[in-house]
């Protein structure tokens, strides 16, 4: 696991497009596609409007792509709470991509636990049985946790499934999720996290004695291909 410290957060972002374009190259080179899984959030929306402007558009082999997504709120694909949609305003909209590239990680008349199964599906027809993304990118919470993966919840226990939806009393929602299972099966990961705020839960990550029921992105693996990218207030 690499971990980098930025003193800017422009830099950050830079740096993670630049990662971004890199990954894809490498991956369009060696199987002709690049399949990716993103999060929503502030860092996640600077780094795709980076993404969208010219400089990177333009050198970018979109049409080699597939966007899946970590995790989801479950709620319509035009409410505010999307990732979806902040996804598709910062990035989808302004670049050449289809709709069959894209997976969007909701679907209106059916219920969250029988689309996880469904998504997972659509994970397997894209990726095989193997489930390996080329990309997958994280963030972290003030509590430690990385996409749905919340502290005290029976989906961090989960084995098995690739995706899993569920009731998130204190949020008194829905949240569907990808698992850590397949997460930790990606080439390449990357967490973006940042802030006084998340200085005291990046510690108990990387330092403290490993409980993932209360910090939960301790479940990524710390392995070769899995990056951090921080800040001085964060960083440890």
């Amino acid at each position: 696991m690499d971990i980098t410290i930025f003193n800017d957060l422009d830099v950050l972002y830079k740096n993670a497009a630049d990662l971004f374009v890199e990954l894809s190259e490498k991956a369009i080179q060696k199987h002709g596609r690049f399949v990716v899984a993103l999060s929503g959030g502030s860092s996640p929306k600077a780094i795709f409007s980076l993404l969208a402007t010219p400089e990177y558009v333009e050198k970018i082999e979109w049409s080699k792509f597939y966007f899946f997504w970590v995790d989801e709120r479950w709620v319509s694909l035009d409410d505010e709470k999307s990732n979806f949609k902040m996804t598709l305003e910062t990035l989808l909209d302004k670049i050449p991509v289809s709709e069959n590239q894209v997976f969007p990680m909701y679907k209106d008349g059916i219920e969250p636990e029988n689309y996880a199964k469904v998504y997972e599906e659509q994970i397997r027809n894209v990726l095989g049985e193997n489930g390996i993304f080329d990309f997958i990118l994280l963030g972290m919470g003030d509590d430690g946790h990385t996409a749905s993966l919340f502290p005290g919840e029976k989906v961090l226990e989960e084995k098995e499934k690739w995706v899993d939806a569920y009731y998130l009393k204190p949020q008194e929602m829905y949240r569907i999720t990808l698992t850590e299972p397949i997460i930790n099966k990606a080439e390449n990961i990357l967490i973006v996290t940042f802030g006084k705020s998340k200085k005291h839960a990046l510690n108990e990550v990387l330092n403290g004695k490993y409980n993932p029921q209360l910090y939960p992105l301790q479940l990524i693996e710390k392995r070769n291909g899995v990056k951090i990218f921080t800040d001085e207030e964060a960083g440890v």
